[in-house]
């Protein structure tokens, strides 16, 4: 049997037992409801959970290009320079090991309940990973890469498009993949915190007068933005084999024209 076999197997059975021991009584619903509850609650609230999950990824997609955008830029930039590395980079590590959770409530002493402080927390939340994940994938580029460019004419926005990119685009898009999931995190865990609106306010709102059916019809929206996001990083990264394949050839030439160039001239 097939990797992607066996997967769609442990899937199918997983929703089969998620329907079964809820209605057969091995666990009570008010822990684990039916996956039919579930949808039945969803479908029933349908206007609700809409709106909540349009306020949600409006939340999501602002956090994604500050905390994205932002972490590849700077990670870029930290990355290519020695010095501001030697600065920056053990602080950001050191401050990536701290709980962020317990600064959301300084944000909302500082911007409120609404979705400005929602936002700054799941910002800072995914900068740090895409930051330091991009830093470091600059600095895993072979430097004679780097060398062959140059010796062979190449601007710097050459250098950039056809060597620093496409060799940073794995460790990149690891980082981003970790960064936008704890965007996730942080937009719905602000919410279920201290919030009026979006879908973890939903659950947080719902799991107070213990009805299960809706609280677990919010989490597997939570669940499906989750793996939609994943779905777009493998798309990414499909789009970006080719620069794979540039990169690998590049290496190669690399090796053959490195040595040459570093030749003292006769």
């Amino acid at each position: 049997m097939s990797a992607a076999a066996l997967r769609r197997l442990i899937v199918i059975s997983l929703i089969a037992l998620w329907e079964i021991l809820p209605r057969a009584g091995f666990i009570p619903e008010l822990f684990l409801p039916s996956l039919s509850s579930t949808l039945a609650a969803g479908w029933n609230e349908a206007g609700e959970y809409g709106h909540a999950l349009a306020v949600t990824l409006y939340e999501i997609a602002i956090s994604m290009a500050f905390a994205c955008g932002g972490g590849i830029l700077l990670g870029a930039i930290v990355g290519s320079l020695p010095r501001p590395r030697i600065l920056i980079m053990p602080m950001v590590s050191s401050l990536y090991a701290v709980p962020l959770v317990i600064l959301y409530p300084v944000f909302t002493v500082w911007l409120g309940i609404g979705s400005e402080s929602k936002i700054a927390f799941a910002s800072i939340y995914g900068f740090l990973p895409t930051m330091l994940a991009t830093a470091a994938g600059i600095q895993t580029i072979d430097p004679q890469l780097l060398l062959a460019a140059r010796s062979m004419g190449a601007t710097l926005s050459q250098r950039l498009v056809r060597v620093i990119i496409p060799a940073a685009i794995p460790t990149v898009l690891s980082g981003l993949r970790v960064g936008g999931a704890l965007v996730i995190v942080g937009v719905v865990v602000s919410e279920m915190l201290i919030s009026s609106a979006g879908i973890g306010y939903l659950i947080s709102r719902y799991r107070t007068i213990l009805d299960s059916p809706h609280v677990f019809a919010g989490v597997l929206l939570v669940l499906a933005m989750a793996v939609a996001f994943n779905a777009a990083i493998k798309w990414i990264e499909r789009k970006a084999a080719i620069w794979q394949t540039g990169t690998r050839a590049g290496q190669r030439a690399a090796e053959e024209i490195a040595p040459t160039a570093l030749q003292p001239a006769t």
